[in-house]
């Protein structure tokens, strides 16, 4: 069964992840979240798919998924929920680049963040995100006749 922790309790559910990391990872992953709240202060920090076998993951989100912010053993990972869709001029994309939806940057130990550039594309993605809500729904499409006759009640019933 999957859980969402509640919107509230999120940031605090990611204040201590921060927290408890005792490497580098802590001052990345604490800098990905400065720079995505400075990119889209209207943001909201969710944390997604919690199971028992997993803590879950941070999301960032505005009119859909942004980005989650995770960590692993050697690397901080940012993936973009729609990072294919995404124009990539700096070439932050990384990782999960063979797929047609997500696209992902892995920040190593000893990595510059190149600030200017994950601001535009956390904006993009945000854009997109609001692009998608206000697309007009398309129609439904038209019941298909099928081959069998109606069935029909015996009369007077």
């Amino acid at each position: 069964m999957k859980e969402t922790v509640p919107v509230g309790s999120a940031s605090a559910v990611f204040d201590a992840r921060i927290k408890e990391l005792r490497d580098w990872r802590k001052e990345t992953l604490a800098k990905v979240r400065e720079i995505i709240h400075e990119a889209d202060p209207e943001n909201v920090e969710e944390w997604k798919w919690v199971k028992p076998t997993s803590p879950g993951t941070p999301v960032f989100s505005h009119a859909g998924i942004i980005c989650t912010g995770e960590t692993y053993k050697s690397v901080v990972k940012m993936t973009f929920a729609k990072g294919a869709q995404l124009k990539d001029p700096s070439g932050l994309f990384n990782s999960s680049l063979e797929g047609n939806v997500r696209r992902a940057i892995d920040i190593h130990e000893g990595d510059k963040i190149d600030e200017a550039a994950l601001k535009d594309l956390i904006r993009a993605a945000v854009a997109l995100n609001v692009k998608g809500q206000t697309k007009p729904k398309l129609k439904p499409k038209p019941r298909r006749a099928t081959s069998q006759a109606p069935r029909l009640e015996p009369f007077g019933k």
